[in-house]
Protein backbone atom coordinates (compact mmCIF):
# COMPACT_ATOMS: atom_id res chain seq x y z
CA UNK A 1 0.00 0.00 0.00
CA UNK A 2 1.09 3.79 -0.88
CA UNK A 3 -0.37 6.06 1.41
CA UNK A 4 -0.43 10.00 1.01
CA UNK A 5 -0.74 12.05 4.73
CA UNK A 6 -1.60 15.84 3.79
CA UNK A 7 0.38 18.14 6.41
CA UNK A 8 3.63 19.58 7.39
CA UNK A 9 3.63 19.46 11.54
CA UNK A 10 4.13 17.08 14.34
CA UNK A 11 1.19 15.16 13.92
CA UNK A 12 1.94 14.18 10.40
CA UNK A 13 5.59 13.33 11.78
CA UNK A 14 4.05 10.73 14.26
CA UNK A 15 1.93 9.17 11.71
CA UNK A 16 4.08 8.53 9.17
CA UNK A 17 6.69 7.51 11.87
CA UNK A 18 3.92 4.75 13.38
CA UNK A 19 3.17 3.74 9.73
CA UNK A 20 6.44 3.02 8.86
CA UNK A 21 6.76 0.36 11.25
CA UNK A 22 3.71 -1.65 9.54
CA UNK A 23 4.01 -4.34 7.48
CA UNK A 24 1.46 -4.04 4.81
CA UNK A 25 2.94 -0.09 4.05
CA UNK A 26 5.18 -0.24 0.87
CA UNK A 27 5.74 3.39 0.75
CA UNK A 28 4.80 6.84 2.70
CA UNK A 29 4.44 10.39 1.34
CA UNK A 30 4.09 13.11 2.99
CA UNK A 31 2.76 16.41 0.95
CA UNK A 32 4.11 18.92 2.24
CA UNK A 33 5.77 17.52 5.20
CA UNK A 34 8.79 18.62 6.96
CA UNK A 35 12.56 18.12 7.74
CA UNK A 36 11.42 14.80 10.18
CA UNK A 37 8.55 13.09 8.01
CA UNK A 38 11.26 12.69 5.42
CA UNK A 39 13.11 9.92 7.57
CA UNK A 40 9.69 8.23 7.31
CA UNK A 41 9.09 8.50 3.97
CA UNK A 42 8.98 10.81 0.92
CA UNK A 43 8.02 14.70 0.64
CA UNK A 44 5.86 16.05 -2.00
CA UNK A 45 5.84 19.73 -2.78
CA UNK A 46 2.26 20.56 -2.52
CA UNK A 47 -0.84 22.24 -1.14
CA UNK A 48 -3.32 20.38 0.86
CA UNK A 49 -5.80 23.33 -0.05
CA UNK A 50 -4.85 23.08 -3.53
CA UNK A 51 -7.14 20.06 -4.45
CA UNK A 52 -5.31 19.21 -7.86
CA UNK A 53 -2.04 19.47 -7.12
CA UNK A 54 -3.48 16.82 -4.40
CA UNK A 55 -4.70 14.65 -7.29
CA UNK A 56 -1.80 15.17 -9.53
CA UNK A 57 0.26 14.02 -6.67
CA UNK A 58 -2.29 11.00 -5.52
CA UNK A 59 -2.35 10.19 -9.29
CA UNK A 60 1.81 9.68 -10.21
CA UNK A 61 2.41 7.97 -6.81
CA UNK A 62 -0.24 5.64 -7.36
CA UNK A 63 -1.50 6.40 -3.75
CA UNK A 64 -3.85 4.03 -2.04
CA UNK A 65 -4.93 5.25 0.64
CA UNK A 66 -5.11 9.35 1.88
CA UNK A 67 -4.89 10.38 4.95
CA UNK A 68 -5.97 13.88 5.91
CA UNK A 69 -3.74 15.62 8.89
CA UNK A 70 -5.14 19.31 8.96
CA UNK A 71 -8.74 20.64 9.56
CA UNK A 72 -8.90 23.17 6.89
CA UNK A 73 -8.66 20.56 4.10
CA UNK A 74 -11.53 18.55 5.72
CA UNK A 75 -13.71 21.72 6.17
CA UNK A 76 -12.89 22.89 2.74
CA UNK A 77 -14.50 19.29 1.19
CA UNK A 78 -11.39 17.27 0.02
CA UNK A 79 -13.40 14.15 1.05
CA UNK A 80 -16.27 14.88 -1.60
CA UNK A 81 -13.62 16.16 -4.28
CA UNK A 82 -12.16 12.67 -3.69
CA UNK A 83 -15.92 11.29 -4.11
CA UNK A 84 -16.71 13.28 -7.26
CA UNK A 85 -13.57 12.48 -9.39
CA UNK A 86 -13.88 9.61 -11.49
CA UNK A 87 -10.07 9.38 -11.40
CA UNK A 88 -10.31 9.52 -7.38
CA UNK A 89 -13.31 7.97 -6.53
CA UNK A 90 -12.20 4.48 -5.45
CA UNK A 91 -9.32 6.14 -3.31
CA UNK A 92 -10.14 6.03 0.19
CA UNK A 93 -9.89 9.53 2.37
CA UNK A 94 -9.44 8.84 6.15
CA UNK A 95 -10.79 12.39 7.18
CA UNK A 96 -14.46 13.21 7.34
CA UNK A 97 -16.71 14.88 4.12
CA UNK A 98 -17.34 18.45 4.25
CA UNK A 99 -20.80 17.66 5.97
CA UNK A 100 -19.36 16.02 8.96
CA UNK A 101 -16.20 18.33 9.12
CA UNK A 102 -18.76 20.36 10.37
CA UNK A 103 -18.45 19.32 13.61
CA UNK A 104 -15.13 21.12 13.50
CA UNK A 105 -16.14 23.79 10.97
CA UNK A 106 -19.09 25.53 12.22
CA UNK A 107 -19.06 25.58 16.24
CA UNK A 108 -22.79 26.64 15.75
CA UNK A 109 -23.07 23.54 13.85
CA UNK A 110 -21.27 21.54 16.77
CA UNK A 111 -23.05 22.84 19.57
CA UNK A 112 -26.46 22.39 18.07
CA UNK A 113 -25.78 19.18 17.26
CA UNK A 114 -24.69 18.63 21.08
CA UNK A 115 -27.99 20.02 22.35
CA UNK A 116 -30.32 18.40 19.85
CA UNK A 117 -28.92 14.77 21.02
CA UNK A 118 -28.59 15.68 24.57
CA UNK A 119 -24.63 15.36 24.72
CA UNK A 120 -23.51 17.45 27.70
CA UNK A 121 -22.55 21.07 26.78
CA UNK A 122 -22.07 24.48 28.50
CA UNK A 123 -24.93 26.95 27.70
CA UNK A 124 -24.84 28.88 24.53
CA UNK A 125 -26.35 30.99 22.22
CA UNK A 126 -25.62 31.89 18.87
CA UNK A 127 -25.72 35.40 17.17
CA UNK A 128 -25.49 36.87 13.60
CA UNK A 129 -25.25 40.26 12.07
CA UNK A 130 -29.28 40.57 12.23
CA UNK A 131 -29.10 39.88 15.92
CA UNK A 132 -26.36 41.23 17.43
CA UNK A 133 -28.37 43.61 19.39
CA UNK A 134 -29.52 40.82 21.67
CA UNK A 135 -25.80 40.08 22.66
CA UNK A 136 -25.68 42.10 25.98
CA UNK A 137 -29.18 40.73 27.56
CA UNK A 138 -27.78 37.22 26.78
CA UNK A 139 -24.70 37.81 28.75
CA UNK A 140 -26.47 38.87 31.50
CA UNK A 141 -27.77 35.97 32.17
CA UNK A 142 -24.76 34.19 32.28
CA UNK A 143 -22.12 34.15 34.88
CA UNK A 144 -18.84 35.75 34.38
CA UNK A 145 -15.90 34.61 33.14
CA UNK A 146 -17.83 34.49 29.32
CA UNK A 147 -16.53 32.45 26.60
CA UNK A 148 -16.72 34.18 23.25
CA UNK A 149 -16.16 32.08 19.77
CA UNK A 150 -15.88 32.91 16.19
CA UNK A 151 -17.95 30.45 14.32
CA UNK A 152 -15.49 28.83 11.93
CA UNK A 153 -12.46 28.25 11.68
CA UNK A 154 -9.99 30.93 13.38
CA UNK A 155 -6.53 29.24 13.08
CA UNK A 156 -6.86 28.74 16.70
CA UNK A 157 -7.72 32.12 17.70
CA UNK A 158 -10.99 32.16 17.64
CA UNK A 159 -11.79 31.47 21.14
CA UNK A 160 -11.65 34.47 23.90
CA UNK A 161 -12.55 34.20 27.52
CA UNK A 162 -13.44 37.48 29.05
CA UNK A 163 -14.38 38.50 32.43
CA UNK A 164 -15.98 42.29 31.81
CA UNK A 165 -19.27 41.94 30.21
CA UNK A 166 -19.03 45.11 28.31
CA UNK A 167 -15.12 43.87 26.50
CA UNK A 168 -17.13 40.55 26.00
CA UNK A 169 -19.79 42.15 24.05
CA UNK A 170 -17.63 44.27 22.25
CA UNK A 171 -15.63 41.50 21.42
CA UNK A 172 -18.52 39.97 20.14
CA UNK A 173 -19.41 42.85 17.63
CA UNK A 174 -15.87 42.72 16.94
CA UNK A 175 -15.96 39.43 15.56
CA UNK A 176 -18.94 40.14 13.48
CA UNK A 177 -17.57 42.89 12.11
CA UNK A 178 -14.45 40.87 10.51
CA UNK A 179 -11.74 40.62 13.32
CA UNK A 180 -11.69 37.00 12.18
CA UNK A 181 -12.69 37.36 8.92
CA UNK A 182 -15.32 35.03 7.39
CA UNK A 183 -14.81 32.98 10.39
CA UNK A 184 -16.78 35.20 12.46
CA UNK A 185 -20.02 35.41 10.32
CA UNK A 186 -21.38 33.82 13.07
CA UNK A 187 -20.72 34.18 17.23
CA UNK A 188 -20.83 31.48 20.06
CA UNK A 189 -21.54 32.94 23.29
CA UNK A 190 -20.95 30.05 25.73
CA UNK A 191 -21.49 29.48 29.82
CA UNK A 192 -18.23 29.28 31.51
CA UNK A 193 -16.95 25.93 32.83
CA UNK A 194 -15.04 25.42 35.61
CA UNK A 195 -12.82 21.93 35.40
CA UNK A 196 -10.01 20.03 34.22
CA UNK A 197 -9.75 19.49 30.31
CA UNK A 198 -8.54 16.47 28.48
CA UNK A 199 -8.80 15.27 24.78
CA UNK A 200 -10.39 11.86 24.01
CA UNK A 201 -9.92 10.12 20.39
CA UNK A 202 -11.61 7.84 18.44
CA UNK A 203 -10.96 6.42 14.99
CA UNK A 204 -14.53 5.36 13.32
CA UNK A 205 -15.19 3.93 9.90
CA UNK A 206 -18.91 5.22 10.68
CA UNK A 207 -20.90 2.40 11.89
CA UNK A 208 -18.36 1.16 14.91
CA UNK A 209 -15.28 2.88 16.27
CA UNK A 210 -12.01 2.12 18.29
CA UNK A 211 -10.85 4.32 21.26
CA UNK A 212 -7.92 5.76 21.06
CA UNK A 213 -5.84 6.75 24.16
CA UNK A 214 -6.54 10.12 25.80
CA UNK A 215 -4.43 12.80 26.70
CA UNK A 216 -4.00 16.24 28.24
CA UNK A 217 -2.28 19.26 26.55
CA UNK A 218 -1.09 22.57 27.80
CA UNK A 219 -1.91 25.14 25.34
CA UNK A 220 -0.51 28.30 27.56
CA UNK A 221 2.52 29.90 26.67
CA UNK A 222 3.79 30.28 29.86
CA UNK A 223 4.69 28.20 33.04
CA UNK A 224 1.17 27.60 35.31
CA UNK A 225 -1.13 28.28 32.56
CA UNK A 226 -0.25 32.05 32.05
CA UNK A 227 -0.05 34.35 28.46
CA UNK A 228 -1.19 33.82 25.56
CA UNK A 229 -2.79 30.18 23.83
CA UNK A 230 -0.55 28.77 21.68
CA UNK A 231 -1.08 25.53 19.31
CA UNK A 232 -0.03 23.51 22.39
CA UNK A 233 3.41 23.58 24.28
CA UNK A 234 3.12 19.88 25.28
CA UNK A 235 1.30 17.27 26.48
CA UNK A 236 0.63 13.75 28.83
CA UNK A 237 -1.17 10.24 28.17
CA UNK A 238 -2.62 8.65 30.57
CA UNK A 239 -4.28 11.36 31.91
CA UNK A 240 -4.51 10.30 35.41
CA UNK A 241 -8.09 11.15 36.51
CA UNK A 242 -9.47 9.03 33.82
CA UNK A 243 -10.02 6.28 35.15
CA UNK A 244 -12.71 3.38 34.31
CA UNK A 245 -15.99 5.46 35.73
CA UNK A 246 -15.17 8.45 33.93
CA UNK A 247 -14.25 7.11 30.65
CA UNK A 248 -17.30 5.17 31.30
CA UNK A 249 -19.55 8.57 31.47
CA UNK A 250 -17.46 10.01 28.71
CA UNK A 251 -18.48 6.91 26.30
CA UNK A 252 -22.30 6.79 27.32
CA UNK A 253 -22.66 10.00 27.20
CA UNK A 254 -20.48 11.45 25.04
CA UNK A 255 -19.42 8.99 22.24
CA UNK A 256 -22.01 6.60 21.99
CA UNK A 257 -24.94 9.38 21.39
CA UNK A 258 -22.38 11.08 19.14
CA UNK A 259 -21.71 8.33 17.20
CA UNK A 260 -26.03 7.80 17.31
CA UNK A 261 -26.59 11.28 16.62
CA UNK A 262 -24.30 11.30 13.34
CA UNK A 263 -26.27 8.40 12.10
CA UNK A 264 -29.73 9.79 13.09
CA UNK A 265 -28.36 13.06 11.00
CA UNK A 266 -27.73 10.69 7.54
CA UNK A 267 -23.80 11.63 8.21
CA UNK A 268 -21.38 9.16 7.62
CA UNK A 269 -17.97 9.80 9.41
CA UNK A 270 -14.85 7.78 8.12
CA UNK A 271 -11.75 9.26 10.25
CA UNK A 272 -10.74 10.56 13.53
CA UNK A 273 -12.59 12.45 15.58
CA UNK A 274 -11.59 14.37 18.94
CA UNK A 275 -13.09 15.11 22.02
CA UNK A 276 -12.25 18.60 23.33
CA UNK A 277 -13.79 17.89 26.72
CA UNK A 278 -13.90 19.03 30.46
CA UNK A 279 -13.78 16.93 33.92
CA UNK A 280 -16.43 19.45 36.15
CA UNK A 281 -16.84 17.87 39.48
CA UNK A 282 -16.54 14.41 38.18
CA UNK A 283 -18.84 14.57 34.76
CA UNK A 284 -17.63 15.15 31.38
CA UNK A 285 -18.55 18.45 28.68
CA UNK A 286 -17.92 18.53 25.54
CA UNK A 287 -15.91 21.61 24.87
CA UNK A 288 -15.78 21.13 21.47
CA UNK A 289 -15.43 18.73 18.36
CA UNK A 290 -12.18 18.43 15.90
CA UNK A 291 -12.31 16.69 12.66
CA UNK A 292 -8.85 14.63 13.35
CA UNK A 293 -6.23 14.06 15.53
CA UNK A 294 -4.97 17.09 17.98
CA UNK A 295 -1.60 18.23 17.82
CA UNK A 296 1.03 18.05 19.92
CA UNK A 297 -1.52 14.73 21.71
CA UNK A 298 -0.73 13.15 18.55
CA UNK A 299 2.91 12.87 19.88
CA UNK A 300 1.85 11.42 22.96
CA UNK A 301 -1.47 9.18 22.07
CA UNK A 302 0.27 7.67 18.61
CA UNK A 303 3.23 6.64 20.95
CA UNK A 304 0.95 4.15 23.10
CA UNK A 305 -0.46 2.58 20.16
CA UNK A 306 1.47 -0.68 20.01
CA UNK A 307 -0.93 -2.55 17.37
CA UNK A 308 -0.38 -1.76 13.86
CA UNK A 309 -1.76 1.87 13.26
CA UNK A 310 -1.93 0.98 9.45
CA UNK A 311 -4.69 -1.86 10.28
CA UNK A 312 -6.99 0.43 11.72
CA UNK A 313 -6.35 2.75 9.22
CA UNK A 314 -7.89 -0.11 6.74
CA UNK A 315 -10.50 -1.04 8.94
CA UNK A 316 -11.53 2.54 7.85
CA UNK A 317 -10.88 2.22 4.37
CA UNK A 318 -13.01 -1.39 4.44
CA UNK A 319 -15.34 -0.51 6.71
CA UNK A 320 -14.08 -3.43 9.07
CA UNK A 321 -13.41 -1.35 11.38
CA UNK A 322 -14.88 -3.40 14.16
CA UNK A 323 -12.42 -6.83 13.27
CA UNK A 324 -9.14 -4.95 13.89
CA UNK A 325 -6.95 -4.97 16.88
CA UNK A 326 -5.90 -1.97 19.00
CA UNK A 327 -3.54 -3.21 21.36
CA UNK A 328 -2.26 0.13 23.71
CA UNK A 329 1.33 0.08 25.82
CA UNK A 330 0.10 1.21 29.55
CA UNK A 331 3.21 3.28 29.90
CA UNK A 332 2.81 7.02 30.22
CA UNK A 333 4.11 9.42 27.13
CA UNK A 334 4.91 13.21 27.32
CA UNK A 335 5.84 15.14 25.02
CA UNK A 336 7.30 18.70 25.45
CA UNK A 337 7.18 20.94 22.48
CA UNK A 338 10.10 23.63 21.77
CA UNK A 339 9.60 26.82 20.06
CA UNK A 340 10.75 29.78 18.40
CA UNK A 341 12.06 32.99 20.58
CA UNK A 342 8.73 35.04 19.75
CA UNK A 343 6.17 32.86 19.64
CA UNK A 344 2.65 32.50 19.41
CA UNK A 345 3.44 36.45 18.51
CA UNK A 346 6.50 37.67 16.02
CA UNK A 347 9.28 34.98 15.93
CA UNK A 348 12.22 34.51 13.21
CA UNK A 349 12.72 31.46 11.12
CA UNK A 350 16.01 29.60 9.64
CA UNK A 351 17.49 29.02 12.69
CA UNK A 352 19.93 26.14 12.90
CA UNK A 353 19.08 23.26 15.12
CA UNK A 354 22.03 21.48 16.77
CA UNK A 355 21.58 18.08 18.73
CA UNK A 356 19.05 16.25 16.40
CA UNK A 357 22.34 13.54 16.73
CA UNK A 358 22.65 13.12 20.47
CA UNK A 359 19.27 12.86 22.12
CA UNK A 360 18.17 8.90 23.50
CA UNK A 361 15.54 6.82 24.47
CA UNK A 362 13.29 9.53 22.81
CA UNK A 363 11.61 10.44 19.14
CA UNK A 364 11.94 13.98 18.15
CA UNK A 365 8.82 14.79 15.88
CA UNK A 366 9.20 18.11 13.68
CA UNK A 367 7.05 20.64 13.63
CA UNK A 368 8.06 23.31 12.70
CA UNK A 369 11.67 22.33 10.09
CA UNK A 370 12.94 22.25 7.10
CA UNK A 371 15.89 20.68 5.73
CA UNK A 372 18.22 23.27 3.38
CA UNK A 373 20.86 21.14 1.92
CA UNK A 374 22.51 19.57 5.14
CA UNK A 375 21.15 21.82 7.15
CA UNK A 376 17.94 21.23 9.59
CA UNK A 377 16.50 24.73 10.51
CA UNK A 378 13.09 26.54 11.99
CA UNK A 379 10.36 27.25 9.72
CA UNK A 380 7.29 27.95 12.72
CA UNK A 381 6.35 28.80 15.49
CA UNK A 382 6.33 25.27 16.99
CA UNK A 383 10.28 23.49 16.16
CA UNK A 384 9.99 19.97 17.82
CA UNK A 385 8.14 17.93 19.83
CA UNK A 386 10.12 15.41 22.45
CA UNK A 387 8.33 12.39 23.39
CA UNK A 388 9.08 9.74 26.05
CA UNK A 389 7.89 6.89 27.59
CA UNK A 390 8.10 6.37 31.74
CA UNK A 391 6.46 3.67 33.82
CA UNK A 392 5.16 6.61 35.60
CA UNK A 393 4.42 10.39 34.38
CA UNK A 394 7.53 11.74 35.94
CA UNK A 395 9.84 9.36 34.57
CA UNK A 396 8.76 9.94 31.22
CA UNK A 397 8.76 13.83 31.61
CA UNK A 398 13.07 13.71 33.18
CA UNK A 399 13.73 11.78 29.44
CA UNK A 400 11.58 14.17 27.68
CA UNK A 401 13.49 17.20 29.64
CA UNK A 402 16.72 15.90 29.26
CA UNK A 403 16.93 15.36 25.68
CA UNK A 404 15.10 18.76 25.29
CA UNK A 405 18.29 19.95 27.10
CA UNK A 406 20.73 18.38 24.40
CA UNK A 407 18.89 20.31 21.43
CA UNK A 408 18.99 23.72 20.93
CA UNK A 409 18.33 26.44 18.15
CA UNK A 410 18.52 30.91 18.91
CA UNK A 411 15.86 31.51 20.86
CA UNK A 412 14.35 28.28 22.30
CA UNK A 413 11.93 27.76 24.35
CA UNK A 414 9.88 25.82 26.31
CA UNK A 415 8.08 25.08 29.43
CA UNK A 416 9.50 23.59 32.44
CA UNK A 417 6.28 22.58 34.25
CA UNK A 418 4.17 20.00 31.80
CA UNK A 419 2.35 18.00 33.89
CA UNK A 420 1.81 20.64 36.56
CA UNK A 421 -1.40 20.01 37.28
CA UNK A 422 -1.32 16.23 37.59
CA UNK A 423 1.22 15.67 39.70
CA UNK A 424 -0.78 14.91 42.57
CA UNK A 425 -2.71 12.37 40.74
CA UNK A 426 0.15 10.54 39.77
CA UNK A 427 2.11 9.01 42.43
Amino acid sequence: MNILILGSGGREHALAWKLAQSKKVSRIFIGPGNAGTSDSGTNLKLDPLNFPEVKKAVLENKIDIVIVGPEAPLVEGIHDFFLQDSNLKNIPVIGPDRSAARLEGSKDFAKDFLTRHGIPTAAYKSFDKSTLNQVPDFLRELTPPYVIKADGLAAGKGVLIIEDIEEAASEAEAIIGGKFGTAGQKVVIEQFLKGIELSVFIITDGVSYKLLPEAKDYKRIGEGDTGLNTGGMGAVSPVPFAGGDFMEKVKNRIIEPTMAGLSEDGIVYKGFIFFGLINVDGDPYVIEYNARLGDPESEVIIPRIKSDLFDLIEGVANGDLANRELVIDERFATTVMLVSGGYPGNYEKGKSIYGLGFTTDCVVFHAGTQRIEDTIVTSGGRVLAVSSWGTTMKEALEVSYRNSGVLSFEGIYYRTDIGFDLQDKCF
